[in-house]
Parts: structure tokens; sequence; C-alpha cells
């Protein structure tokens, strides 16, 4: 089907282009000027023909979008919505903000309805789940169930090793108020999550970043570090890091955690995204029970909104992290503990898992149509970390994408150390592959671009 040779009419200039050619668009839908299921110009061709930049083009068609009026389709354009697809209310949507790491949603209407029946379910606990506090750590019911969770990676832990908190950031704050105190070094990877660094500030440690390689934490580096800083805590994400997303192969994790025993440094296991993982190495904690504080939150492989995570201790501390756990957060939420444990003792986590890995799948795909061969990945994860070609600079990148309504975060957010010129793409906050693959386009076209051209600033 050929483009319609739609062009709008700009009539006054006042306030931002894209808005107006947002607004002419929603004018000729509603008077019939622009018949249902057209088919739009290109967004180089309306740019050409507007002589206007090709990004102010591509914000006017998000905005569109966002509003229900036009809908892209993966190959073959974009288009006006048909009347039976056009939503009941129409409100602007803002940012593609893929700067928030969050598992994409699956479209499953099946398996959402069973979501919602096991939250419905637990109504047959009475008031009790709803009108009395639970101890720190979790009631035996949930440990238990946490316990069969993390088996499947920990194959020999045991039910009294295993706390459940309040999401990764609870757990990381609890554990670190037991391994440390304020001015206490800790090590981590050069690059690390946000989050952990946050915590640490809180609780004002030090962090000695280890250089990394392709395949993660170097151990000599962390050998080094416990030479000479005499580290209180090693932190590290071994598999699917975050930002990189490399995965540390078998013989690296036995070397590192000899060395974490050699020098006595416990070592905080985030293992976020392993669940995500099924091909991945044992995780430390499997190979060294002693030393290692294993934390498996749940937001990544089954909600964010959940804010449950189950931590394995060594042998002996629970007590200890569990009174920890009381003095931050008090406990964790029964009534999402128990909408965990559910889904969990039901099937349907692993079911919700499998189609968030899927679904990732998909989208990396897209990425890769979009940007081939430009950025590390993972099959099993829904971000990228992306290399920012010259001539362009990571803050001209991100300044750029946000103004056209993109949001990334550039690698200063991760690097503990210098930050390379690099920028972490979360392929899970769009809605949907379509509203992706749309992202991705303006992200191409955006690099293809010499930085100096892609501004109107005057």
């Amino acid at each position: 089907m050929a483009s319609t040779s739609w062009t709008p009419k700009l009539n006054s200039r006042d306030g931002p282009i894209y808005l107006a050619i947002a607004d002419a668009l929603a004018a000729d839908i509603a008077s019939g000027h622009l018949a249902q299921g057209a088919r739009l110009p290109t967004q180089r061709r309306l740019a050409d023909e507007l002589s206007i930049d090709f990004t102010t083009v591509s914000r006017a068609y998000a905005e569109a979008q966002s509003r229900g009026l036009i809908e892209g389709r993966v190959g073959q354009g974009t288009y006006v919505k048909t009347r039976r697809s056009l939503p009941s209310r129409i409100e602007p949507s803002g940012l593609v903000d893929m700067s928030m790491n969050l598992p994409p949603r699956f479209q499953n209407n099946t398996l959402e309805q069973k979501m919602w029946e096991a939250v419905r379910g637990l109504q047959d606990h009475g008031l009790d789940l709803l009108m009395r506090y639970q101890e720190p750590g979790g009631i035996i019911e949930d440990r238990i169930i946490a316990t069969a969770w993390l088996s499947r990676r920990l194959t020999s832990v045991a039910r009294d090793r295993v706390l459940v908190a309040a999401g990764a950031q609870g757990a990381l704050h609890a554990v670190l108020s037991v391994l440390t105190n304020p001015g206490d070094t800790v090590c981590v990877e050069h690059l690390t999550y946000p989050g952990f660094r946050s915590v640490a500030s809180h609780l004002r440690l030090k962090l000695a970043p280890l250089e990394m390689d392709e395949h993660g934490l170097l151990p000599e580096a962390f050998e080094m570090a416990c030479l000479t800083m005499k580290p209180k805590a090693l932190y590290c994400m071994p598999t699917l890091h975050n930002p990189t997303t490399r995965t540390m192969p078998l013989v690296r994790r036995r070397e590192l955690v000899e060395l974490a025993q050699t020098y006595d440094v416990p070592v905080i296991e985030d293992d976020a995204y392993g669940s995500l993982a099924s091909d991945a190495p044992a995780p430390l904690a499997a190979l060294a029970p002693d030393i290692v504080y294993h934390v498996a939150s749940l937001s990544k492989c089954l909600s964010p909104a959940l804010r449950v995570a189950y931590v394995a201790v060594p042998e002996g501390r629970a007590l200890r992290v569990a009174n920890a756990i009381r003095g931050s957060a008090s406990i964790v939420s029964p009534l999402t503990s128990a909408i965990a444990s559910r889904w969990i003792e039901t099937g349907l986590a692993d079911v919700v898992r499998d189609e968030i890995i899927q679904e990732s799948a998909n989208r990396l795909k897209a990425f890769h149509r979009a940007l081939p061969g430009s950025a590390e990945a993972s099959s099993n994860g829904f971000h990228v970390w992306l290399s920012v070609p010259e001539p362009w600079n990571r803050g001209e990148l991100v300044s750029r994408l946000r103004v056209v309504g993109i949001g990334v975060v550039a690698s200063d957010a991760f690097a503990v150390a210098n930050a390379p010129e690099a920028i972490r793409i979360g392929l899970g906050a769009p809605a949907n592959i379509d509203e992706l693959a749309r992202s991705l386009a303006v992200v191409a076209e955006l690099l293809s671009q010499q930085p100096a051209n892609s501004t109107t600033v005057v």
C-alpha cells in the first residue's frame, strides 16, 4: 500500500513544531481528511517535505501514537488507527523511558487472569494475613517456599539459612549493616548497580572499584584489593551483570570464591537475573555457602510490584540478618510475600518467568534488527550495553534522545571510577514490540547523524 501524500498544515509556529504536527494529524483524522487505516508518509520523507529535523517528525509521530491516533507496524510503516482499535480515553503517555530496567510486559491475557485469580485466592487466609505483623525474615511457610525456589540454583540450601526481605534493596541494606561499619571499604565491579551505590552511601561505606574484562570481574584485581585495602566485603553480580550483561564463567567463579575464603572476605552475590538464565554456571553461593550471602530478588524474573527478595546466608548468620531486617524495614509486606508464595506454589511463577524470557528474546531480536552488532547483550536478559560510537559522546546522546522522547542511562550512573562512553538501554519498558521498534529506529537514525546536525538549538 502506497503512503498517503499527507502534509500537515502548520498555520502557527507558536510552541513546539512536533506538537503542531501531532495536532494537525488529530484534526485531519477527526475531519475525515485522513481515513482510518491510511498509511502515513515515512518520517524521513515528511521531514524533507517540511524542511525540518528528522527527530522532530519522530517525536511528532511518537506523540500521535501516545494519543492513540496512529500505530506503527514493524517492517510496514505507520498507519492511522482504525476505529475499533482506538482507545476510549486518549491521553499522552510522554517519555518512552528505557532508563528503567523493567521486565517486559507479555501479551498473554489468560496468564494475566490466572495471576490475578491467585491473588484473589488469598482471601482464604482470612484476617490474619491482613491484620497481623509477621516475624522479620518471613514466616516459616514463606521461607519453606523461598527455599524451594532457591534450591533450583542452590541445590543444598537449608531452610534455616533462608530469609525473606523487602526487595533486593532491603536485603542489601540488611546484609551490609551486618558485615560493615561506617568508613569500611567494600569491593565492587568498577561498573556496578546504582542501587548498591545508594545503600553504600547511606551506610557511609567506601567503594573500591575492581577492573572487569569481557568475562566479568577480574580475580587478580580482587586479590590485590584484599592485600592492600583489607575490604570488609565484595559485592558482585556474576550472572547477567547490570549494566554490561556479562556472565562470569565457572572457572572464574571458583577462583573468586577461593580468594574470598583465603582472605576471609564475605561475598554478597546479587542474583537478580539468575532465574532468567537457565544455562548460567552455578552461583557463588553454591560453590562457597560458608562465605557468600546470596540475594535473589523477584523483581526481574516475576514482578517489580512484589518487592520481595529471598536471601540465603551462611550457616549461623540468619538471626543477625533477620534482626537487621527488623531494624531497617521491620518486615516484608505479608501480602506481597503471600502472593509470591502462591505464584511459586501453584507453578504460576515458572510460567510467568518463561513468558518474560520469551518476550525478552523477541525484544532483543528487535534491537538487533535496528542496531545490528552494536551492543553487548544476552538472550536471557532485557537490557543492552551500547558503546557510544564517535563522534558522539554519552552526554550528547542521552540529551538528544531525551529531546525526542526517549530515556536511556549514561554509564556515569554505574561507574565507581572512570565512566566509559556507553549507555544502558532497557528493552522492557516500552509497552510492546512495536513501540520498542519505533524507539530503537529513532536511536539508530540519531546515531547515523553527526551530533552537530542533530540539534535545532539556536
